[in-house]
């Protein structure tokens, strides 16, 4: 480390013994890792002070830089403002939880005489009951589905309930019960809701109690038909029951399984609330090589319970199929900050071991099929080596297409794949302009040129092939540019297509060799290049038509200095449209309300131009 470019043995000389998150950078101050300690003297100074045997941190530390402390007031806020900076900056050496988006609910619009069941995503602004947050959109709409058949609740929407004049088909497939049209009144219907507010809850017993009490009485009133509809619906949840493992804990639980294989790793979870299983989800982090099995939960379980939207129904027990590192520590610190004692457990006995062993074999078996489809990938990566004749399996490649309507709205796509596929983070769109319209080699030229030249200013890295859609015209443009900007080592190859643009029928032409390349239909390097040139067309023609249609939607009124949305109004109304107000003079147009003689001139010109 005597490259770092700061004083590093005075920095460990002063640095606190108190807790506190460090961050180390490279040399172009990109965040590499993100670290928490209860003593950062100590933890920083072991990097430095000992043999370190670890590959991934002596890989680390050969690009260390510089390195940032920042104290906390607790060993507590400094695992919480770790995992804060973890998400913000994303470095490369710490595990990171590929999981951005919003998780689903149930929404019961529980104000209404009739309330609608429905999925829900996103804020929980309405008024009425949410259930969730669910781990998929499957999950819920398993729940939805199962609701429907066992107490029929609405799922339309209000305007579609308000003016129905008979039964949709969900009544007739049996899934409602058609208050829409009167067919059953609000307090039944409230039964049902409450029926299902329970089930939701876990309290299915309890449904089934007051179903039993209610067929009693329909029976003893000579009401059969209404006792065997009821009769029904405890067949039904008794059936459930058998199907679903039930714990004899009532509080909510998640259950979280990893298994690890060839530096790839699956942590399944199982969320479990009143004691039923509503749902199961399978997350892949990514992390560096030689990550150790407790690590990785470590780093996941702090990423996983603070995203705002799980937090809002937090689990009481979290039971873990291996010893978790700083276990005391991590419980401690999320359920200061989430306002909920939360106990991770990784001994477990009885009926809790069955559900361990359950997310476990999920874990392994979810693992081996990533595993299988990452092995087919790199199978289609070993062919395209052979095919090009490459030293090297490519690590990233780049594929750029160009997509316009007769010159209008150019746009040029580049789109990226690596090891294991598309990397869309990396996509880019090139809006073309000052070019000819239709001069594809101009538009690509500017394509490649905007490209290669942010690259070769620090903004990326270059790939190992580069494709382009096209022949031999197409390459050449390609050619150009990387000469220009002076950038080698990279494998230039246009990929034109065959007769009657069939697939498997393209002709690959490969810069700085003579005779064309044909692959056979099967060839998996072929597919591979298919794949990639079908992705940067499909980017390319959803931003051209995106595009083109922002242009079509634009009057030339809007470009005029001095008119603006109340005069645009006043003058389409006034002539009844574009091609109206096209065929009118200049006194004409001087007449409307607003327009001097002077900006009449202007809009004249403008829309004859």
């Amino acid at each position: 480390m005597n490259d770092i470019s700061f004083d590093l043995k005075s920095f460990l000389q002063n640095a606190p013994n108190l807790p506190g998150v460090y961050q180390m950078f490279d040399k172009n101050a990109n965040v590499l890792y993100v670290g928490k300690a209860r003593n950062l003297k100590k933890r920083l100074a072991s990097y430095f002070t000992r043999t370190i045997n670890d590959t991934k941190t002596q890989t680390l530390l050969e690009h260390v830089k510089n390195i940032s402390i920042t104290l906390t007031k607790s060993d507590n806020e400094a695992l919480l403002l770790e995992s804060n900076l973890i998400k913000q900056f994303k470095p490369r050496y710490n595990i990171l939880l590929r999981d951005d988006k919003s998780y689903p609910f149930l929404y019961l619009t529980a104000h209404q005489d009739f309330p609608r069941l429905d999925f829900h995503r996103g804020s929980k602004q309405a008024t009425g009951l949410y259930f969730g947050p669910y781990p998929s959109a499957g999950a819920v709409r398993e729940t939805l589905t199962l609701l429907q058949k066992l107490f029929k609740l609405r799922q339309c929407s209000d305007s579609f309930f308000a003016n129905r004049s008979r039964p949709c088909l969900q009544y007739h497939i049996k899934r409602c019960t058609a208050p829409c049209v009167g067919y059953i009144d609000a307090p039944t219907y409230q039964e049902n809701v409450k029926y299902a507010v329970l089930f939701l809850e876990g309290k299915n017993n309890q449904v089934i109690d007051e179903l039993a009490s209610k067929m009693d009485k329909a029976a003893l009133a000579l009401e059969y038909e209404m006792a065997a509809r009821v009769r029904d619906q405890i067949v039904s949840l008794r059936r459930i029951q058998e199907k679903q493992y039930i714990t004899s804990y009532r509080g909510d639980t998640d259950v979280v399984a990893l298994a690890s294989r060839m530096s790839e790793a699956c942590i399944h979870v199982l969320t479990i609330r009143g004691g039923q299983l509503i749902g199961t989800k399978s997350y892949f982090p990514n992390m560096p090589k030689n990550t150790t099995d407790g690590e990785i939960l470590s780093a996941f379980l702090p990423q996983y319970y603070l995203n705002p939207i799980r937090s809002q129904a937090l689990p009481s027990r979290v039971l873990l199929n291996i010893e978790l590192n700083e276990r005391e520590w991590i419980q401690d610190a999320l359920s200061e900050k989430l306002g909920k004692r939360m106990i991770f457990s990784d001994q477990c006995r009885g009926k809790n071991l069955q559900w361990l062993k359950m997310a476990r074999a999920n874990a392994e078996h979810t693992l081996e099929s990533h595993l299988a489809g990452k092995a087919s990938v790199f199978r289609r990566m070993e062919a395209l080596q052979q095919a090009l004749n490459l030293t090297n399996i490519p690590q990233r490649m780049e594929c750029f297409d160009v997509s316009h309507t007769s010159g209008e709205a150019t746009v040029a796509s580049c789109v990226v794949f690596n090891s294991e596929g598309p990397l869309k983070k990396d996509y880019r769109r090139f809006n073309i302009e000052g070019v000819v319209h239709g001069d594809d080699y101009a538009a690509l030229r500017q394509a490649l040129t905007r490209r290669y030249t942010r690259i070769k200013t620090g903004e990326g890295e270059l790939p190992d092939v580069l494709f382009i859609d096209g022949g031999k015209g197409q390459l050449r443009q390609g050619e150009i540019v990387l000469e220009e900007l002076q950038i080698s080592g990279v494998m230039l190859v246009s990929i034109a297509k065959g007769e009657g643009r069939k697939p498997g029928l393209e002709t690959l032409f490969i810069s700085g060799r003579e005779q064309p390349l044909k692959l056979s239909h099967d060839s998996l390097a072929l597919h591979l290049i298919q794949q990639i040139r079908d992705e940067a067309h499909r980017f390319a023609i959803t931003a051209h038509r995106k595009k083109r249609a922002k242009v079509r939607s634009t009057s030339v009124l809007e470009e005029i200095e001095g008119i603006g949305a109340k005069r645009r109004k006043e003058l389409l109304s006034q002539f009844g449209g574009i091609q109206e107000l096209k065929r009118a003079s200049v006194e004409d147009i001087a007449k409307v309300q607003g327009i001097s003689l002077s900006l009449a001139q202007k809009i004249f010109d403008a829309l004859h131009r």
